[in-house]
This record gives C-alpha cells, structure tokens and sequence, in this order.
C-alpha cells in the first residue's frame, strides 16, 4: 500500500458535496444508529430490567449475582463479534460492502424485535435466558460485520482531505443510537409507572426496532456500491483469498487496531451501561433523571466525534486520538467522586465532560483504520480488529465494573481501571506512523508504481 499523502494545503480546501456522497453519509449514520440502537436497548435493560426478569433465579439468594450475571449478558454477543467480522469481512472484501450493510441490518434488527417478544423465566423457566442468550449471540455476530462496511462505505466515498469528516459519520452512529436508546427509555420511565414498566414497558423500545430497520433497509438499498470496491473487481483474480492474505501481511495492524480501541470502548459501556445502574441502585437516584442525563451526554459525544473526525483532517488522525486518551486518563477519577455526590447536576457534568474525551478517540477511526491497509483485506483488517478490541473493551467492562465495586467498595476503582486501559490504547496509537492520506485506491496506486524508476 502506498503511503503517499498529498500536500498539506489539499486539506484545507473546502468540498462541496454531491448527491451520492449524501446518501452514502445518510446510509452509513442511519444504519449504524439503528444498529447501535438495537445494541444499546439491550445493553440498558440489561443493567435495569433482565437481571431480574430472566436471571432472578440464577442468584436468588444474592441479587449482587444476579445483576453481575445479567451485566456479563451484555459481554457475551462480543466474543462473536470477530466470527461476524471474518464472514462479513470476507464476504464484504468479495461481494461488496453495500450487500453486507443491508444484510447485517436486517439480522440485527431481527434479533432485537424478537427479543421484545421474548416470554420470561417466570413463563418459560430456564428457557428464557437460553433463547435470550442466542439472541444476543445473534446481535453480537451481525455487529461484527456492520462496523467495518460502514465506515469504508463512508471512507472510500470521501474526498482525501475530508477522509475523517466523512469516517466520522458513521462513528456518530454510536451516540446517535445511545441517543435514540436512552431517549426512549427515559420517555417511558416517564410515561409508566415501575410496575408497567417491568411487566410490559421494557418491550415497546425492542418492537419499535421493526420500524427503524425498514427505514434503514430502503435508504441502504439506494446507496451505490464504493467505487474502490468497484475498482477491486475489475482486477481481482479468482484465486485470491483476502482473508489469508490479512494474517499473511497485516496482522500488526489487526492488533494495532483492536489495541487502540480497547480503552474508549470500555469507557463508552461504562456510559452506556454501568453509570446508570451503579447510580441508581447504588446511590439511590431516581432512574428518569439519570436516563435524561445519560440522554444528554449521548447528544455531547455525537457533538465530539464529529468535530474530532473534521479536526483529524487537519492535525492528523494519531494526534487527536492522544487527545481523546490523554482527556480520558485526565477525567476518570474526577468522574466517579462527582457521581458519588449523588447530585443530578454533579453526574451530567461528569458524563458530558467525559464524552470530549470518548469523541476524540472515536471519531478519527473509521479514516485511520481504512488508511492503514490495503484494498484488498480492507474490510476484514478494519472488522477483526474493531471486532477484537471491542472485547478487550467493552465486552465485560460493565461486569468488571461492578465486581471492582463489590470488592473495593470504592467508585473511583473504576476508573482506574478505564485509565490502565486507555494508557495501553495512547500506547497503541503513538505506534502508528500517521496515515492521514494515504492512498485508498487501485488505479492511482497502480500508476505511481508503473512510474516509478526501475533499479
């Protein structure tokens, strides 16, 4: 792959953007959010509801284990994150992006309105943390493949000089669908009384996930196939084998990736996840005002990660990841003695000043990741090693939270365990020589080494 990168002066110039690129950006954040969402409902009424609608019984004599259990819930769908990265990545290197976006949508969406139709351990016993589990396995799979199509659909779409502002687009998708999650929950806390709310209510938002992906099925259905993808065909050999050829030649980077995306996914599950649930059953704060706030901070981060993704276009995409890291090591700490405080205010400012940090060390990934390899493993890299490093995450980050809490009793505990790992991910990314425009393409790269000198 080449590392060429254009004059610095190419990426102050502004781009007007056409029809297409549009609808590549509408599809890619649609998708995503919708996606997100189906992951974040769960997510949230696992640390509310599911302990003790479908595990109660698991840990009846301890409801500490019960509500550990139903958070270890949440980790389970990433351990098979990476097989849906390697089918969907392999599948995507050779079919298409567009195909597996709209596939990877339907499934996940799927899932989730199956489990808002889900009978419970009192209807069923034993059966309904089973049927919930696959469930979740299945989120967990069509994730791993959903991540990586967006962001190149986006990416190789982009103008060199607005790699990161386009990339950022379907890294907005995160917030949007907390957004969209915490904001329905928050409604119907409102709305329902806690008793209809655990018979009933905690339903609505998974049904309600029916609707979205139909909408996200037509405006992804309308988006064009990514011209690099396009270029990859007319050239591609039948013998090749993209995800051979990945571990072959770029396995550094497949750890390099999920290394620098460990510590702002554990954190974003902290938000996402634990903050609400330790501050609710732990500190004894009404539920609708943390929600709200947890609202307001998801509108903060979407705020953050697309001024980070813009910004990475011009100081670069390593440098406004250390950003993001150094705020987040800055922040942690201070965070959960202002939580502690059991003040309203006090949390939303903690969560809202910790999304500066989440936004800048997400928002420039989509266009890194895509810069640091080549065409043909492209989506397998940039899947399998979000995919990987959303398990170092996030994927028990809740769960651990809440054992360091059992064991220590101290708040701040966890948040030196977000520091530990954020220290590992700044690591990580200073090992990355920077990619900002590198070419992503076939043609251009095939003509630069046709001109060069022969030895």
């Amino acid at each position: 792959m080449s590392t060429t990168s254009p004059p610095a002066a190419a990426f102050g110039k502004r781009h007007r953007m056409n029809p297409e690129e549009r609808r590549v950006l509408a599809g890619t954040l649609v998708g995503t959010s919708i996606e997100w969402y189906d992951f974040f409902i769960y997510a949230s009424a696992a640390a509310l509801i599911f302990g003790q609608l479908y595990f109660q019984p698991l840990g009846a004599e301890n409801p500490a284990l019960t509500q550990l259990i139903s958070l270890a819930s949440i980790g389970i769908s990433f351990l098979f994150r990476p097989l849906g990265a390697i089918v969907a990545g392999h599948l995507g290197d050779r079919i298409g992006r567009k195909r597996m976006l709209v596939f990877t949508l339907v499934m996940m969406g799927g899932a989730t309105a199956l489990m808002g139709l889900l009978p419970t351990y009192a209807q069923i016993g034993v059966w309904a943390p089973v049927l919930l589990i696959l469930l979740r396995i299945l989120q967990g799979f069509s994730a791993g493949g959903e991540w990586g199509g967006a962001a190149l659909m986006a990416v190789e779409h982009a103008p060199v000089n607005r790699r990161g502002l386009f990339g950022a687009y379907p890294q907005i998708g995160v917030p949007v669908g907390m957004l969209m999650a915490s904001g329905m929950l928050t409604l119907l806390t409102l709305m329902l009384t806690p008793e209809q709310f655990a018979a009933w209510g905690w339903r609505i938002p998974f049904l309600v996930s029916v609707l979205l992906i139909v909408v996200g099925y037509f405006i992804r259905r309308a988006v064009d196939e990514s011209p690099v993808f396009k270029e990859l065909l007319e050239r591609r050999r039948e013998s090749s084998a993209p995800l051979v050829q990945l571990f072959k030649t770029n396995s550094k980077q497949v750890i390099q990736c999920a290394l620098i995306f460990m510590g702002n996914n554990a954190a974003g599950y902290l938000l996402i996840a634990f903050v609400a649930s330790y501050a609710t059953r732990e500190l004894g704060m009404e539920r609708s005002p943390v929600l709200l706030m947890t609202t307001i901070a998801a509108a903060a981060w979407l705020v953050t990660t697309i001024w980070s993704g813009s910004l990475s276009d011009r100081i670069g995409r390593v440098r406004t990841f250390q950003i993001g890291y150094a705020a987040l090591i800055v922040w942690m700490v201070p965070l959960f003695l202002l939580i502690d405080t059991a003040n309203i205010w006090l949390l939303g400012l903690g969560v809202v000043v910790m999304t500066v940090g989440l936004g800048f060390a997400y928002g420039p990934m989509s266009a890194m990741y895509a810069e640091m390899f080549p065409v043909q493993v492209r989506y397998s890299g940039v899947s399998i090693g979000y995919a990987l490093g959303a398990i170092l995450g996030g994927a028990f980050a809740p769960m651990v939270a809440q054992a360091l809490m059992d064991t220590t009793g101290w708040s701040p505990s966890v948040g030196i365990y977000i520091i530990v790992l954020s220290l590992i991910s700044i690591i990580a990314v200073t090992t990355v020589k920077e990619p900002r425009g590198t070419n992503l393409r076939i043609k251009e790269l095939k003509n630069e080494q046709s001109s060069m000198p022969s030895h």
